[in-house]
């Protein structure tokens, strides 16, 4: 037990050291500083800009950034479906799959745009290298910088600058920030015995005669943008629980400092750019501690075990169901926190096996989507909360309602409550709509209270743009392929719009003279509000469902 809290804590600590000089360096790279990479980046980036006509462009409007953001994701949509559905004569397709059927790549294409990845297939028997790499792989890269721009934009305008270009944060969150750690980061794979080829799947002869083939392909950088850029879609079945993907502890180590690093520093991000480092210290501090907390309830249950088993064992023993034995409960129970509150959706272990309390607090991570967040928007979420605790504190204490030296008004709080109420439509409407017809539309394949949690997590983890889900569930058919999909499309752009605009209108405010009168965000009292109205407000919208799902299958197993 204390061997694998140790772990927990390495790694909390690597987190705590890297992301103050990634959360600077970001803000440098957005506010046109210069930067040591300036001297291999700058002539590429002149080359791109150049030719793509970006070069001399200017700061966009709200309108013309969600246009940009719109068309731009569109266009991905359908270049990558075409590649999916003719992957049968594209090159790189060594065990010779055909086509998915349409409705499974209409799901795949926008899951990956929309920085989703969730899968209703296994990569490795349905799509070809090609496919992974030219039109999967493209997608990791660009939703992923999609979201990043979007949430510099949101930024910047809380900071009252313009929103900017969205195609040249596109660019420069790819060719700065992205590419290379992801660089350094598959090279780093690969000494750690990630493979990376295009050779075709290796054939070997089992101790019985049998001929096995076993799958394998360009799976090191696959692998750590999958992780940097919240994708989380795995080129095997299950994830990186395959020892292709993570061979051992120190890529799983990796691996999760990496899907960690960007979420948490963006934070650390905006207080520099705001030229408020303390405020920005103080929110990662929040997030910090509520995601330590969690950790810490997920990691108890798994090793504290099943007390069904136990009784029949008649001794104490951990949940080893669905884990790998090189990783254990306590990694396991890291990683399946942290990929769910960061939106990143990848697995070293199957989430339908983890007991009640890591049930309920993956399912909380993707309801709450603030610890740490998605790919950059889950930065703005934040934002949103401190936004609405702002104008409930200044009710509360009769001041009027700022943020950062400007007004909150009604507009501000239509647009914020807008974010925070299509997450549980896009879940909780079609789940009861799934979940009214068990046998025709759901797919569970665990009665009682967790095939409730099943149908919820895959909305739920559609429409957070996660991805992860609790697997057994039956989800590649018509209905689920379709439905997730409209889950997600929701859950990615409504809230991407809204805040567009949202930090359009605080970038045109007036900026008010700080009184005596005025309510200070930058403070540890407004802090621990913010994090009381965080959880209360998720409570207040998803308990019901908790209380059906893990909390009743907790209480039907003790």
């Amino acid at each position: 037990m204390l061997q694998g809290f140790f772990q927990i804590a390495l790694m909390l600590g690597i987190l705590v050291a890297v992301s103050p000089f990634l959360g600077r360096y970001m803000a440098q790279v957005f506010l046109g500083e210069k930067t040591w990479l300036d001297p291999v980046i700058s002539p590429i980036e002149r080359v791109i800009f150049a030719g793509s006509g970006i070069l001399n462009s200017r700061s966009m409007t709200g309108g013309q950034y969600i246009q940009a953001v719109l068309v731009s994701n569109l266009v991905m949509i359908i270049v990558v479906y075409m590649i999916l559905m003719l992957q049968g004569v594209l090159p790189l397709n060594p065990t010779e799959l055909g086509a998915p059927s349409w409705d499974l790549g209409l799901h795949t294409a926008i899951s990956f745009t929309t920085n989703t990845n969730q899968q209703h297939y296994s990569g490795e028997t349905t799509y070809s290298y090609f496919s992974q790499v030219g039109g999967l792989g493209f997608l990791m890269f660009t939703s992923a910088a999609t979201g990043i721009a979007v949430a510099i934009a949101f930024i910047r305008g809380l900071t009252g600058r313009h929103l900017g270009n969205f195609y040249a944060d596109l660019i420069v969150s790819i060719t700065r920030i992205l590419l290379p750690i992801s660089v350094v980061g598959a090279i780093a794979l690969l000494i750690a015995g990630v493979p990376e080829t295009f050779a075709a799947p290796a054939q070997a002869t089992t101790l019985e005669g049998a001929t096995q083939f076993i799958a394998r392909g360009p799976v090191a950088h696959f692998e750590i943008i999958k992780e940097l850029g919240e994708n989380g879609g795995g080129f095997f079945g299950i994830n990186s629980a395959h020892p292709f993907e993570n061979p051992n502890n120190f890529t799983n180590l990796l691996e999760t400092v990496i899907m960690l690093v960007i979420p948490a520093s963006l934070i650390l991000t905006y207080g520099y750019i705001a030229g408020n480092p303390k405020q920005g210290w103080l929110i990662f501090s929040m997030v910090f501690i509520i995601y330590a907390i969690f950790i810490i309830i997920t990691a108890i249950g798994e090793y504290q075990g099943n007390p069904l088993v136990n009784q029949v064992l008649g001794s104490s023993q951990p949940n080893l169901e669905g884990k790998e034995t090189r990783f254990g409960p306590f990694l396991t129970a890291l990683w399946a926190v942290s990929t769910t509150g960061t939106m990143c959706g990848a697995i070293n272990g199957l989430h339908d096996s983890l007991m009640a309390s890591g049930g309920f607090v993956t399912l909380s991570n993707l309801f709450l989507q603030i610890v740490w967040g998605g790919q950059g928007t889950g930065t703005a979420y934040l934002f949103i909360f401190l936004i609405l605790t702002v104008f409930l504190t200044g009710l509360m204490v009769g001041r009027t309602p700022e943020f950062l030296g400007r007004k909150i008004e009604k507009r501000e709080i239509v647009l914020s409550s807008l974010i925070l109420l299509i997450h549980p439509i896009a879940i909780l409407i079609p789940a009861a709509i799934t979940l009214a017809f068990p046998e025709t539309l759901a797919g569970i394949t665990n009665p009682g209270f967790h095939g409730i949690s099943q149908v919820v997590y895959e909305y739920a983890s559609a429409a957070a743009n996660n991805g992860s889900g609790f697997e057994g569930l039956d989800d590649d058919t018509l209905w689920w392929n379709l439905s997730a999909s409209v889950s997600m499309l929701a859950g990615r752009y409504v809230p991407l719009i809204a805040l567009v605009f949202l930090a359009e209108g605080m970038a045109r405010k007036q900026p008010v003279p700080e009184t005596k009168g005025t309510l200070r965000t930058d403070t540890p009292l407004f802090t621990g509000v913010t994090a009381g109205a965080i959880l209360i407000l998720g409570a207040l919208t998803f308990l019901p469902v908790l209380v059906l799902g893990p909390v009743a299958a907790g209480f039907n197993l003790g």
